[in-house]
């Protein structure tokens, strides 16, 4: 009897240890699959990163700067809700005019902007600069309409990180 117990006792560690390396292997395969999509989505919206160069100052088309900002916006009020993620991408759409598809690609490329910029308080400043090398003021309207369109979908108040990173924009932009 004592056999039959320390066999299922074996048997049961061995199962759990070959779920947990299953698992494993399934998450391996997910961030694989995650860095894919943004080399795809990369690729489908014409961004080739310059070598020796951050990528934001790769970004010669000021609609992924925008998109990038309104990213880090949304990440600087915490954990993004799920209203404030539709509001995102309906106002990228509206914004910049892309279709669902293109909106939601500039939304990955722009999770790896803030990503690369070692998070969003530090990506702000940088995609408004690029922004503002690439067009001028002529972004900032729509800049402005995406951040008030995400503020509006989630508590509709600015958190004071949010407000330090309007600040920064205006002086990146030099606005009154």
């Amino acid at each position: 009897m004592p056999y039959i117990i320390a066999l299922l006792g074996v048997l049961g560690a061995a199962y759990f240890w070959l779920s947990r390396v299953r698992n494993a292997a399934a998450m391996t395969n997910e961030l694989a699959d995650m860095a894919g999509d943004v080399m795809a989505a990369a690729r489908r919206l014409g961004f080739r990163r310059r070598s020796n160069t951050h990528p934001v100052d790769s970004i010669d088309d000021p609609g992924l700067a925008v998109g990038g900002l309104g990213v880090a916006f949304v990440l600087l009020g915490g954990t993004p809700t799920t209203e404030q993620k539709s509001a995102l991408l309906r106002g990228l759409q509206t914004r910049l005019s892309p279709p669902l598809a293109k909106a939601e690609e500039i939304e990955v490329l722009g999770h790896w902007f803030v990503n690369e910029c070692n998070g969003p308080g530090a990506a702000i400043p940088r995609l408004g600069k690029r922004i503002y090398q690439l067009s001028g003021t002529e972004h900032l309207e729509t800049s402005m309409g995406l951040v008030s369109d995400c503020v509006a979908a989630g508590s509709g108040e600015l958190t004071d990180r949010q407000r330090e990173a309007l600040h920064d924009v205006k002086r990146v932009f030099r606005v009154a």
